[in-house]
Protein backbone atom coordinates (compact mmCIF):
# COMPACT_ATOMS: atom_id res chain seq x y z
CA UNK A 1 0.00 0.00 0.00
CA UNK A 2 1.28 3.54 -0.87
CA UNK A 3 0.48 4.83 2.61
CA UNK A 4 2.85 2.32 4.15
CA UNK A 5 5.62 3.46 1.82
CA UNK A 6 4.90 7.09 2.68
CA UNK A 7 5.31 6.23 6.36
CA UNK A 8 8.73 4.67 5.84
CA UNK A 9 9.81 7.48 3.51
CA UNK A 10 9.14 9.93 6.32
CA UNK A 11 11.08 7.73 8.74
CA UNK A 12 14.03 7.73 6.32
CA UNK A 13 13.91 11.52 6.24
CA UNK A 14 13.80 11.70 10.04
CA UNK A 15 16.80 9.37 10.29
CA UNK A 16 18.88 11.24 7.71
CA UNK A 17 18.19 14.69 9.13
CA UNK A 18 18.74 13.46 12.68
CA UNK A 19 22.17 12.14 11.67
CA UNK A 20 22.91 15.42 9.89
CA UNK A 21 22.09 17.29 13.10
CA UNK A 22 24.59 15.00 14.80
CA UNK A 23 27.25 16.17 12.31
CA UNK A 24 26.43 19.79 13.13
CA UNK A 25 26.58 19.05 16.85
CA UNK A 26 29.95 17.37 16.43
CA UNK A 27 31.32 20.38 14.56
CA UNK A 28 30.04 22.85 17.15
CA UNK A 29 31.41 20.73 19.99
CA UNK A 30 34.88 20.88 18.34
CA UNK A 31 34.89 24.60 17.62
CA UNK A 32 37.94 24.99 19.92
CA UNK A 33 39.67 21.71 19.10
CA UNK A 34 43.16 22.35 17.76
CA UNK A 35 43.57 21.23 14.15
CA UNK A 36 39.96 20.02 13.86
CA UNK A 37 38.55 19.88 10.34
CA UNK A 38 34.83 20.59 9.96
CA UNK A 39 32.65 17.79 8.57
CA UNK A 40 29.86 18.03 6.05
CA UNK A 41 26.73 15.85 5.69
CA UNK A 42 26.07 14.51 2.18
CA UNK A 43 22.50 13.42 1.39
CA UNK A 44 21.44 11.07 -1.38
CA UNK A 45 18.04 9.87 -2.51
CA UNK A 46 16.72 6.33 -2.02
CA UNK A 47 14.97 4.46 -4.82
CA UNK A 48 13.85 1.18 -3.26
CA UNK A 49 12.68 0.06 -6.68
CA UNK A 50 13.96 -0.91 -10.10
CA UNK A 51 15.41 1.85 -12.22
CA UNK A 52 13.05 0.66 -14.97
CA UNK A 53 10.04 1.74 -12.93
CA UNK A 54 10.08 5.28 -14.25
CA UNK A 55 6.76 6.42 -12.79
CA UNK A 56 7.23 5.21 -9.22
CA UNK A 57 8.20 7.52 -6.34
CA UNK A 58 11.46 7.07 -4.45
CA UNK A 59 11.85 5.76 -0.93
CA UNK A 60 13.17 8.89 0.71
CA UNK A 61 16.68 9.99 1.62
CA UNK A 62 19.76 8.76 3.41
CA UNK A 63 22.90 10.30 4.81
CA UNK A 64 25.26 8.70 2.30
CA UNK A 65 28.55 10.13 3.52
CA UNK A 66 30.19 12.47 5.99
CA UNK A 67 33.09 14.28 4.35
CA UNK A 68 35.88 16.34 5.89
CA UNK A 69 36.73 19.79 4.56
CA UNK A 70 40.50 20.08 4.82
CA UNK A 71 40.63 23.85 4.57
CA UNK A 72 43.50 25.79 6.14
CA UNK A 73 42.75 26.84 9.71
CA UNK A 74 43.80 30.13 11.25
CA UNK A 75 47.20 30.04 12.99
CA UNK A 76 47.16 31.27 16.59
CA UNK A 77 50.45 32.39 18.11
CA UNK A 78 51.46 30.79 21.42
CA UNK A 79 54.31 31.14 23.91
CA UNK A 80 55.69 27.62 23.42
CA UNK A 81 58.30 26.99 20.67
CA UNK A 82 57.28 23.32 20.59
CA UNK A 83 53.75 24.24 19.53
CA UNK A 84 53.78 23.58 15.79
CA UNK A 85 51.34 24.46 13.03
CA UNK A 86 51.32 23.44 9.38
CA UNK A 87 50.69 26.25 6.91
CA UNK A 88 49.55 24.28 3.88
CA UNK A 89 48.99 20.60 3.26
CA UNK A 90 50.32 17.74 5.32
CA UNK A 91 50.05 16.02 8.68
CA UNK A 92 52.37 15.44 11.61
CA UNK A 93 53.27 11.78 12.00
CA UNK A 94 52.85 10.40 15.53
CA UNK A 95 53.37 6.88 16.80
CA UNK A 96 51.32 5.14 19.46
CA UNK A 97 48.38 2.84 20.08
CA UNK A 98 44.71 3.66 19.43
CA UNK A 99 41.96 1.17 20.29
CA UNK A 100 44.39 -1.73 20.19
CA UNK A 101 45.96 -0.65 16.91
CA UNK A 102 49.62 0.35 17.13
CA UNK A 103 51.58 2.27 14.52
CA UNK A 104 51.72 5.66 12.88
CA UNK A 105 48.81 8.06 12.95
CA UNK A 106 48.46 11.53 11.48
CA UNK A 107 47.43 14.82 13.01
CA UNK A 108 47.13 18.54 12.34
CA UNK A 109 47.22 19.29 16.08
CA UNK A 110 50.77 20.36 16.91
CA UNK A 111 50.65 20.68 20.69
CA UNK A 112 53.97 19.01 21.50
CA UNK A 113 56.20 19.06 24.55
CA UNK A 114 59.40 17.34 25.68
CA UNK A 115 58.87 14.42 28.06
CA UNK A 116 61.34 13.10 30.65
CA UNK A 117 63.12 10.98 28.03
CA UNK A 118 63.73 13.99 25.78
CA UNK A 119 61.10 12.94 23.23
CA UNK A 120 58.61 15.34 21.65
CA UNK A 121 55.12 14.04 22.48
CA UNK A 122 51.56 15.32 22.13
CA UNK A 123 49.17 15.68 25.12
CA UNK A 124 47.99 12.08 24.69
CA UNK A 125 51.56 10.77 24.82
CA UNK A 126 52.01 9.89 21.15
CA UNK A 127 55.59 10.32 19.93
CA UNK A 128 56.28 12.81 17.15
CA UNK A 129 58.12 11.16 14.26
CA UNK A 130 61.04 12.47 12.26
CA UNK A 131 64.64 11.84 11.28
CA UNK A 132 67.53 12.15 13.74
CA UNK A 133 71.08 13.34 13.17
CA UNK A 134 73.68 10.57 13.50
CA UNK A 135 77.18 10.79 14.95
CA UNK A 136 78.49 11.97 11.56
CA UNK A 137 76.19 14.97 11.61
CA UNK A 138 73.93 13.64 8.85
CA UNK A 139 70.25 12.74 8.92
CA UNK A 140 69.45 9.04 9.18
CA UNK A 141 66.99 7.62 6.68
CA UNK A 142 64.95 5.82 9.33
CA UNK A 143 61.72 7.39 10.59
CA UNK A 144 61.81 7.35 14.38
CA UNK A 145 60.80 9.22 17.57
CA UNK A 146 61.98 12.85 17.65
CA UNK A 147 64.29 12.72 20.67
CA UNK A 148 66.75 15.33 21.90
CA UNK A 149 69.20 12.94 23.52
CA UNK A 150 71.93 15.31 24.74
CA UNK A 151 70.59 17.29 27.69
CA UNK A 152 74.14 18.48 28.44
CA UNK A 153 76.49 19.89 25.81
CA UNK A 154 80.15 19.17 26.71
CA UNK A 155 82.57 22.11 26.63
CA UNK A 156 84.72 22.84 23.62
CA UNK A 157 88.24 24.18 23.99
CA UNK A 158 89.08 27.19 21.84
CA UNK A 159 91.27 26.34 18.89
CA UNK A 160 90.77 29.28 16.54
CA UNK A 161 90.30 33.03 16.74
CA UNK A 162 89.19 35.12 13.75
CA UNK A 163 89.85 38.81 14.21
CA UNK A 164 89.11 41.67 11.80
CA UNK A 165 90.32 45.19 12.54
CA UNK A 166 91.58 48.41 11.05
CA UNK A 167 94.97 49.58 12.27
CA UNK A 168 95.61 53.33 11.93
CA UNK A 169 98.26 53.89 9.28
CA UNK A 170 99.13 57.30 10.80
CA UNK A 171 100.12 55.78 14.15
CA UNK A 172 103.71 56.32 15.36
CA UNK A 173 106.14 53.57 16.30
CA UNK A 174 106.32 53.18 20.12
CA UNK A 175 109.08 51.62 22.18
CA UNK A 176 109.76 47.92 21.92
CA UNK A 177 106.89 45.82 23.20
CA UNK A 178 107.09 44.95 26.88
CA UNK A 179 104.62 42.42 28.33
CA UNK A 180 105.05 44.07 31.72
CA UNK A 181 103.93 47.43 30.27
CA UNK A 182 101.77 46.53 27.28
CA UNK A 183 99.64 49.66 27.37
CA UNK A 184 102.56 52.05 26.81
CA UNK A 185 104.43 49.87 24.30
CA UNK A 186 101.53 49.26 21.91
CA UNK A 187 99.16 51.34 19.78
CA UNK A 188 95.90 49.46 20.15
CA UNK A 189 94.42 46.50 22.01
CA UNK A 190 91.34 44.33 22.33
CA UNK A 191 90.20 41.69 24.82
CA UNK A 192 88.39 38.41 24.20
CA UNK A 193 87.27 35.33 26.08
CA UNK A 194 88.53 31.85 25.23
CA UNK A 195 87.79 28.47 26.83
CA UNK A 196 89.94 25.59 28.02
CA UNK A 197 89.17 21.86 27.78
CA UNK A 198 87.10 21.98 31.00
CA UNK A 199 84.94 24.84 29.78
CA UNK A 200 86.57 27.45 32.01
CA UNK A 201 86.68 30.92 30.48
CA UNK A 202 89.91 32.93 30.25
CA UNK A 203 90.62 36.47 29.18
CA UNK A 204 93.15 37.03 26.42
CA UNK A 205 94.37 40.54 25.63
CA UNK A 206 95.69 41.13 22.11
CA UNK A 207 97.98 44.14 21.68
CA UNK A 208 98.92 45.68 18.34
CA UNK A 209 102.20 47.60 17.93
CA UNK A 210 103.31 49.42 14.84
CA UNK A 211 106.86 48.28 14.10
CA UNK A 212 107.55 50.26 10.92
CA UNK A 213 106.03 51.45 7.63
CA UNK A 214 103.16 49.08 6.75
CA UNK A 215 104.30 46.64 9.43
CA UNK A 216 102.68 45.67 12.74
CA UNK A 217 103.20 43.21 15.56
CA UNK A 218 100.52 41.50 17.61
CA UNK A 219 100.91 39.93 21.04
CA UNK A 220 98.37 37.72 22.89
CA UNK A 221 98.77 37.98 26.70
CA UNK A 222 97.19 36.03 29.57
CA UNK A 223 97.41 36.69 33.30
CA UNK A 224 99.90 34.24 34.79
CA UNK A 225 97.46 33.30 37.55
CA UNK A 226 95.45 31.36 34.93
CA UNK A 227 98.46 29.46 33.59
CA UNK A 228 100.31 26.44 34.90
CA UNK A 229 103.39 27.69 36.72
CA UNK A 230 102.40 31.35 36.24
CA UNK A 231 102.15 34.18 38.74
CA UNK A 232 98.91 36.03 39.31
CA UNK A 233 99.13 39.64 38.17
CA UNK A 234 102.04 38.98 35.83
CA UNK A 235 101.00 38.84 32.16
CA UNK A 236 102.61 36.24 29.92
CA UNK A 237 102.72 36.28 26.14
CA UNK A 238 101.33 33.01 24.77
CA UNK A 239 101.06 33.82 21.06
CA UNK A 240 102.36 36.51 18.73
CA UNK A 241 103.14 37.40 15.17
CA UNK A 242 103.46 40.06 12.50
CA UNK A 243 101.17 41.69 9.94
CA UNK A 244 102.42 43.25 6.73
CA UNK A 245 100.32 45.63 4.64
CA UNK A 246 100.54 47.01 1.13
CA UNK A 247 100.57 50.72 0.30
CA UNK A 248 96.82 50.60 -0.43
CA UNK A 249 96.09 49.34 3.10
CA UNK A 250 95.37 45.72 2.15
CA UNK A 251 96.76 42.86 4.22
CA UNK A 252 99.72 41.39 2.35
CA UNK A 253 100.83 38.66 4.77
CA UNK A 254 100.68 37.41 8.34
CA UNK A 255 103.23 35.33 10.18
CA UNK A 256 103.68 33.65 13.58
CA UNK A 257 106.68 34.67 15.67
CA UNK A 258 105.60 33.26 19.04
CA UNK A 259 104.22 29.72 18.94
CA UNK A 260 100.75 29.36 20.45
CA UNK A 261 100.87 27.60 23.83
CA UNK A 262 98.06 28.21 26.33
CA UNK A 263 98.74 25.99 29.36
CA UNK A 264 95.66 26.83 31.41
CA UNK A 265 95.63 25.56 35.00
CA UNK A 266 94.13 22.05 35.52
CA UNK A 267 93.08 21.86 31.86
CA UNK A 268 94.59 20.11 28.87
CA UNK A 269 98.14 21.37 28.42
CA UNK A 270 99.74 22.77 25.26
CA UNK A 271 96.40 24.15 24.08
CA UNK A 272 97.09 25.81 20.75
CA UNK A 273 94.87 28.64 19.49
CA UNK A 274 95.31 29.75 15.89
CA UNK A 275 94.90 33.49 15.26
CA UNK A 276 93.65 34.55 11.83
CA UNK A 277 93.51 38.23 10.87
CA UNK A 278 91.94 37.92 7.42
CA UNK A 279 92.45 36.85 3.82
CA UNK A 280 96.00 38.05 3.22
CA UNK A 281 97.22 38.26 -0.37
CA UNK A 282 100.13 35.90 0.27
CA UNK A 283 97.62 33.13 1.01
CA UNK A 284 95.58 33.84 -2.13
CA UNK A 285 93.11 36.30 -0.66
CA UNK A 286 92.14 39.85 -1.56
CA UNK A 287 93.59 41.46 1.55
CA UNK A 288 90.31 43.31 2.06
CA UNK A 289 88.15 40.77 3.95
CA UNK A 290 89.79 41.10 7.34
CA UNK A 291 92.36 43.38 8.93
CA UNK A 292 93.34 46.50 6.97
CA UNK A 293 95.57 49.54 7.48
CA UNK A 294 93.81 52.77 6.58
CA UNK A 295 94.25 56.32 7.81
CA UNK A 296 91.43 56.15 10.33
CA UNK A 297 91.16 55.30 14.00
CA UNK A 298 92.09 51.75 14.97
CA UNK A 299 89.00 49.70 15.64
CA UNK A 300 87.78 46.12 15.90
CA UNK A 301 85.29 45.13 13.21
CA UNK A 302 84.64 41.62 14.43
CA UNK A 303 86.19 38.89 16.55
CA UNK A 304 85.07 35.29 16.94
CA UNK A 305 86.39 32.16 18.60
CA UNK A 306 85.17 28.57 18.45
CA UNK A 307 85.21 27.56 22.13
CA UNK A 308 82.38 27.45 24.63
CA UNK A 309 81.55 26.36 28.17
CA UNK A 310 79.35 23.40 29.06
CA UNK A 311 75.65 24.01 28.50
CA UNK A 312 72.35 22.61 29.73
CA UNK A 313 69.45 22.07 27.34
CA UNK A 314 67.39 25.26 27.59
CA UNK A 315 64.86 24.75 24.83
CA UNK A 316 64.07 23.58 21.36
CA UNK A 317 63.52 25.58 18.20
CA UNK A 318 61.89 24.35 15.00
CA UNK A 319 62.53 25.93 11.60
CA UNK A 320 59.99 26.24 8.77
CA UNK A 321 61.39 23.12 7.08
CA UNK A 322 61.01 21.11 10.30
CA UNK A 323 64.66 21.27 11.33
CA UNK A 324 64.88 20.83 15.10
CA UNK A 325 67.52 22.90 16.88
CA UNK A 326 68.53 22.15 20.47
CA UNK A 327 69.24 25.41 22.29
CA UNK A 328 71.66 25.30 25.23
CA UNK A 329 72.23 27.64 28.16
CA UNK A 330 75.66 28.66 26.83
CA UNK A 331 74.07 30.10 23.69
CA UNK A 332 75.05 27.20 21.43
CA UNK A 333 72.61 25.52 19.07
CA UNK A 334 72.78 22.05 17.57
CA UNK A 335 70.85 20.54 14.67
CA UNK A 336 69.41 17.33 16.13
CA UNK A 337 66.81 16.20 13.61
CA UNK A 338 63.99 17.08 11.25
CA UNK A 339 60.25 16.68 11.74
CA UNK A 340 58.49 14.54 9.13
CA UNK A 341 55.25 15.49 7.38
CA UNK A 342 52.89 13.12 5.59
CA UNK A 343 50.69 13.91 2.61
CA UNK A 344 48.00 11.79 0.92
CA UNK A 345 46.50 11.60 -2.54
CA UNK A 346 42.99 11.66 -1.03
CA UNK A 347 43.22 13.15 2.45
CA UNK A 348 39.40 13.42 2.57
CA UNK A 349 39.29 9.62 2.78
CA UNK A 350 41.32 9.40 6.00
CA UNK A 351 39.52 7.78 8.93
CA UNK A 352 39.05 9.61 12.22
CA UNK A 353 40.78 7.79 15.05
CA UNK A 354 39.98 10.14 17.95
CA UNK A 355 42.43 12.26 19.97
CA UNK A 356 42.83 14.58 16.95
CA UNK A 357 44.29 11.67 14.99
CA UNK A 358 43.68 10.29 11.54
CA UNK A 359 44.42 6.84 10.18
CA UNK A 360 45.17 6.01 6.57
CA UNK A 361 42.69 3.88 4.62
CA UNK A 362 42.79 2.09 1.31
CA UNK A 363 40.82 4.97 -0.19
CA UNK A 364 43.20 7.64 1.10
CA UNK A 365 46.29 5.93 -0.28
CA UNK A 366 49.53 5.35 1.52
CA UNK A 367 51.22 8.15 3.41
CA UNK A 368 53.89 10.00 1.44
CA UNK A 369 56.34 10.95 4.15
CA UNK A 370 58.88 13.71 3.61
CA UNK A 371 59.88 17.15 4.86
CA UNK A 372 58.03 20.43 5.23
CA UNK A 373 58.24 22.92 2.36
CA UNK A 374 59.01 20.15 -0.12
CA UNK A 375 56.63 18.67 -2.69
CA UNK A 376 53.01 19.13 -1.66
CA UNK A 377 53.81 19.60 2.03
CA UNK A 378 53.35 23.01 3.63
CA UNK A 379 55.69 24.90 5.94
CA UNK A 380 55.90 24.51 9.71
CA UNK A 381 55.37 27.50 11.98
CA UNK A 382 56.89 27.22 15.45
CA UNK A 383 55.12 28.83 18.39
CA UNK A 384 51.70 28.58 16.77
CA UNK A 385 48.69 26.24 16.61
CA UNK A 386 46.14 25.72 13.85
CA UNK A 387 42.62 26.50 14.95
CA UNK A 388 39.46 24.55 14.17
CA UNK A 389 37.94 25.24 10.74
CA UNK A 390 34.38 25.19 12.12
CA UNK A 391 32.35 28.22 11.01
CA UNK A 392 29.84 28.73 13.82
CA UNK A 393 27.56 30.96 11.78
CA UNK A 394 27.41 28.40 8.98
CA UNK A 395 26.80 25.57 11.43
CA UNK A 396 23.85 27.35 13.00
CA UNK A 397 22.35 27.93 9.55
CA UNK A 398 22.78 24.22 8.80
CA UNK A 399 21.21 23.39 12.14
CA UNK A 400 18.12 25.43 11.25
CA UNK A 401 17.92 23.82 7.83
CA UNK A 402 18.23 20.26 9.18
CA UNK A 403 15.78 21.03 11.98
CA UNK A 404 13.19 22.22 9.45
CA UNK A 405 13.83 19.14 7.35
CA UNK A 406 13.32 16.93 10.40
CA UNK A 407 10.09 18.73 11.28
CA UNK A 408 8.79 18.46 7.72
CA UNK A 409 9.51 14.72 7.59
CA UNK A 410 7.75 14.28 10.91
CA UNK A 411 4.70 15.81 9.26
CA UNK A 412 4.94 13.13 6.56
CA UNK A 413 4.86 10.45 9.26
CA UNK A 414 1.92 12.19 11.01
CA UNK A 415 -0.02 12.50 7.76
CA UNK A 416 0.56 8.84 6.89
CA UNK A 417 -0.67 7.91 10.37
CA UNK A 418 -3.81 9.98 9.88
CA UNK A 419 -4.45 8.24 6.55
CA UNK A 420 -4.12 4.87 8.24
CA UNK A 421 -6.66 6.04 10.79
CA UNK A 422 -9.07 6.94 8.00
CA UNK A 423 -8.65 3.47 6.50
CA UNK A 424 -9.41 1.89 9.88
CA UNK A 425 -12.49 4.08 10.21
CA UNK A 426 -13.90 2.67 6.92
CA UNK A 427 -14.95 -0.47 8.81
CA UNK A 428 -17.23 1.46 11.15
Amino acid sequence: MGINKTLYTGVAGLTAHGEALGVVGDNIANVNTTGYKAERAIFSDLLGRSMMAMNKPGSGVKLSKITRVFAQGTLLTTDSPTDLAINGKGFFVVNGSVAGRSGNFYSRAGQFQIDNSGTLVNPQGYNLQGYLVNSSGNLDNQLTDMTIADSVLPPNASTAVDLSANLDSTATVPAAFDAANPGTTSNFSTAMTVYDSLGNSHRVDVYFRKSGPNAWEWHALVDGGELTGGTAGVAEERAGGTLTFNEDGTLDSQAITTASDFDFTDAEQNQAIAFDFGDDIASGGTGLQGTTQYASASTIRSQEQDGFATGELAGVGVESDGSVMAVYSNGEQRFVGQVALATFKAEEELARAGDNLWAETQSSGDARIGFASTGAAGAITSGALEQSTVDLAGEFVNMISYQRGFQANSRTVTTADQLYQEVVNLKR
